[in-house]
């Protein structure tokens, strides 16, 4: 497990993943941690729906950093880590992680900003107060809102 990650959501590389040199297309990375931000938050008990819904948070990427160390072939089982790295007043930073599940050997990292999406209005609100205490009290820290 890295270093300071307490969520992983599994993934096994599939075939219409994998690019002309028998690897993960660099793009599918960004996929599996779109898989891994729902499953994040469905294990802190908000359901994507409901998040969107009920608690009025929308994630949309603003920023993604990528940086590959190893490659990802077909039918690997890999784990996809999330935490949480920072939260301002409307967007967040989540950091990702995608290791072997074998060996825990490190794939890739990624950094992710996300703003809090109003569709209605088309613009950014403030991140809501209940998921805010749900990530830190996960995370086990607190986040000063300051961006």
């Amino acid at each position: 497990m890295p270093e300071g990650f307490r969520f992983a959501c599994p993934i096994r590389v599939r075939y219409s993943e994998i690019d002309g040199q028998g690897i993960v297309y660099n793009s599918r990375y960004l996929e599996y941690v779109d898989v891994a931000l729902s499953e994040y938050f469905r294990a802190l008990g908000f359901p994507y729906q409901e998040l969107v819904e009920r608690h009025g948070f929308d994630p949309s990427l603003v920023k993604a950093t990528i940086e590959f160390k190893r490659t990802a072939r077909f039918d690997e089982s890999l784990q996809v880590w999330a935490r949480v790295a920072a939260i301002g007043r409307t967007s967040f930073t989540m950091d990702f992680a995608i290791t072997r599940a074998a060996n825990d050997e490190l794939i890739t990292s990624i950094q992710i900003v996300y703003v809090n999406f109003a569709k209605a209005i088309q613009a950014s609100r403030p991140v809501p107060e209940s998921v805010r205490r749900r990530i830190e009290a996960f995370e086990g820290t607190s986040f000063s809102p300051s961006s």
